[in-house]
């Protein structure tokens, strides 16, 4: 796992598609769309460059809490718009540091300024039990081969 990248993630994701909406999409069309793919965020996107994050923390906080219409607020008054992102060769190690470290459920994944995907806390966490469990099988494949080239026959 301490090897493994950000990249090898995005491919293994169920989800591997970027899910996104424009910064013009009224909140209730990418709750629709968040709802719809079972996802908790989605990559906010002007064309093709990355200009925000919209989660279902800003529509509790900035949209239900800030007693806004979700029928005509645009998602660019209330996504998170100070994006921060780690590239495709970020370890997979580094992408848990950060997540944890500022609390990001979400974070997403840029190369060359396109956005590759977006990556959540459940993908990084399910990455790693699934690279633990691998180690632990390698780990008891190991012990029972010592153990029969130890028998005495």
């Amino acid at each position: 796992m301490i090897f493994d990248t950000v990249s090898l993630l995005l491919k293994e994701k169920d989800k591997a598609n970027l899910v996104s909406v424009a910064p013009t999409a009224t909140v209730a069309d990418a709750v629709r769309t968040m709802n719809a793919e079972k996802i908790g965020a989605v990559a906010v996107l002007d064309g093709q460059k990355l200009v925000g994050i919209f989660t279902e923390r800003d529509v509790l906080v900035r949209v239900v809490g800030g007693g806004r219409d979700a029928l005509t607020t645009r998602v660019s008054e209330v996504m998170t718009s100070a994006v921060y992102s780690i590239g495709p060769a970020t370890s997979i190690d580094d992408a848990l540091r950060v997540m944890s470290k500022r609390r990001f459920r979400h974070v997403p994944v840029e190369e060359n300024g396109t956005v590759r995907g977006l990556i959540s806390m459940g993908d990084v966490t399910r990455w790693v039990i699934n690279s633990q469990q691998e180690q632990l099988n390698l780990a008891i494949g190991a012990v029972k081969q010592m153990g029969l080239s130890n028998r005495r026959g």
